[in-house]
């Protein structure tokens, strides 16, 4: 421990802790986790418990010497986890107490310091690990020794960057003071950070550390990449990742930025809807005109953007966009049949939101309208006078932001350029359009008959007692895009955060048993993968 307040220090640039205050940290430390080794205790002797009731002892079961060894290998490592929790949390509070956000300047030290902790923690552990310059923020990079032809080869993917923490009056405590607190009978550390990333990555920076305390090495050759420019749109990632294709090779991608179902229900991503954001202006008259000299005579460009974002959705609110849907596959029957299956109340999903009734595309349930259909949705609209009072003007220009959120093999090439023609072929005479485009990405999905999915959902099952749910994502990630575009690798996306973890919001959270049995099912995932 005061190796970690020692070297903690140094790289925030305080002096080094020495003598009394060195002391006086310790103490502070050891008050601080006052009650977490009990928990941890007790949480250990329910894994110990659960684990007796569904492994029989040898006698009761037939099973083969060297599944034997396995088994008796994993769960040392997962009792490693369990009596190291203590030590677990206080490298997490460390990690937390440093304010890497990245978007704001001032902070760029700090996210230097993340990084420096981070590759100091890994090379602890038996990893090669540097931290590397980018134009940004640098980057962490790091192999793991000893297990180079043990299986194939993962990359874990994390970020520790931050979200600033504003507005700082709604938090119950210091944002950058990490506490652990109970609420509903429930622990969970709170903090600016914990959930989105910091906690996530360190469940996996734990599993490898009792593999590597238990057996010297871990179960297969692993690479690590943690980002510093995550939270602002990553501009350092795509040049890095150009620039180290080799160093970064992998067999598969583990990421973790990802949720549960619920907290007790394990999930895995396997969908994620691509993305195409298009900006759209109209042009009519050179010039604001008065609307009474000229209204009646001279075109309103927002009447005319108004008419060709109206056209977009027909009724049945499927997209009218000629080829839009090509690419669109239907649901697996399996997946399909899994998601009818869930605890989803689709009336509460939209009551919460102040609505009653889905929007998208009739006859097809929410969940498979924000997981695994395409949409257009426009983001923005604006022109003319939009300050107080009135203004009797008709605008030179219109202006709109759009998004479209893909699936299956859609081409986001070929659904923006079919967006522009759509719009064009609506422009009446003498008003022009033109168009700027703000990214694009396609949709990704993993097979279900993965060998990488079928063993993670196995070992998932191991640990919390319940089948990992497949879900998708309405949402998109683009690293996942960039390692299957740029480096030619699937991605496993498991992640033990939870809906009500306040990501990005005061009072962000995260729980002790997704800490824990985050770290457990890192474990585990790891052992089963090293079987392939």
């Amino acid at each position: 421990m005061f190796e970690h307040v020692a070297r903690t220090q140094e790289l925030r640039g305080y002096p080094a802790a020495t003598g009394k205050r060195q002391a006086r940290l310790a103490a502070r430390e050891r008050i601080a986790f006052r009650g977490i080794l009990a928990s941890a205790e007790a949480v250990a002797a329910a894994n110990e418990e659960d684990y007796k009731r569904r492994n029989p002892p040898a006698g009761a079961r037939s099973a083969c010497a060297s599944g034997s060894e396995a088994l008796m290998a994993i769960e040392q490592v997962l009792s490693a986890i369990d009596r190291g929790l203590e030590q677990s949390l206080q490298r997490l509070f460390w990690l937390l107490r440093i304010k890497s956000i990245s978007t704001d300047p001032a902070f760029k030290d700090e996210c230097l310091a993340a990084a420096a902790w981070l590759a100091s923690e890994l090379d602890a552990i038996g990893f090669d690990a540097q931290v590397r310059p980018t134009a940004g923020h640098p980057m962490v990079l790091a192999h793991s020794r000893g297990a180079e032809n043990n299986g194939p080869r993962v990359l874990f993917y994390g970020h520790y960057d931050v979200q600033p923490p504003d507005p700082l009056e709604l938090w119950t405590t210091p944002p950058f003071e990490p506490r652990l607190v109970e609420s509903g009978g429930r622990k969970r550390v709170v903090a600016r950070g914990v959930a989105d990333d910091k906690g996530q990555l360190m469940t996996f920076v734990e599993a490898c550390r009792a593999f590597v305390t238990v057996e010297g090495k871990l179960p297969l050759p692993v690479t690590i990449l943690f980002e510093g420019e995550e939270e602002t749109g990553s501009p350092s990632l795509m040049p890095f990742l150009d620039a180290n294709r080799a160093a970064l090779k992998a067999d598969l991608a583990l990421a973790c930025d990802t949720d549960m179902w619920d907290a007790e229900t394990p999930a895995i991503t396997t969908m994620l809807r691509g993305l195409v954001l298009e900006e759209v202006i109209v042009r009519g008259a050179d010039r604001d005109l008065h609307s009474g000299l000229f209204g009646g005579a001279a075109i309103n460009p927002i009447r005319v953007l108004a008419r060709v974002l109206a056209d977009i959705h027909g009724a049945d609110g499927r997209v009218a966009i000629p080829g839009f849907y090509e690419g669109v596959r239907e649901l697996d029957p399996e997946i399909r049949a899994q998601w009818a299956a869930l605890p989803f109340d689709e009336k509460k999903f939209l009551g919460d939101l102040g609505l009653s009734v889905a929007a998208g595309e009739r006859g097809r349930g929410v969940l498979e309208q924000i997981w695994a259909r395409p949409t257009c949705d426009v983001n923005g609209i604006w022109g003319g006078y939009t300050g107080e009072g009135s203004k009797t003007v008709i605008p030179a220009r219109a202006s709109a932001k759009v998004s479209f959120r893909l699936v299956g093999e859609q081409d986001p090439a070929k659904v923006r350029d079919a967006f522009r023609a759509f719009a064009r072929a609506r422009l009446p005479a003498d008003c022009k359009a033109e168009f700027i485009s703000h990214g694009a990405s396609g949709a990704l999905s993993l097979p279900l008959a993965s060998p990488a999915l079928l063993q993670t959902r196995a070992a998932l099952a191991a640990e919390w007692g319940r089948p990992a749910v497949l879900k998708g994502s309405g949402g998109s990630i683009p690293i996942v895009g960039a390692f299957k575009r740029e480096l030619g690798m699937d991605s496993l996306l498991v992640g033990f955060g939870l809906d009500d973890d306040r990501i990005h919001s005061p009072n962000e959270k995260y729980e002790l048993t997704s800490f824990h049995k985050g770290a457990r099912s890192w474990a585990r995932i790891l052992a089963a993968l090293a079987k392939s």
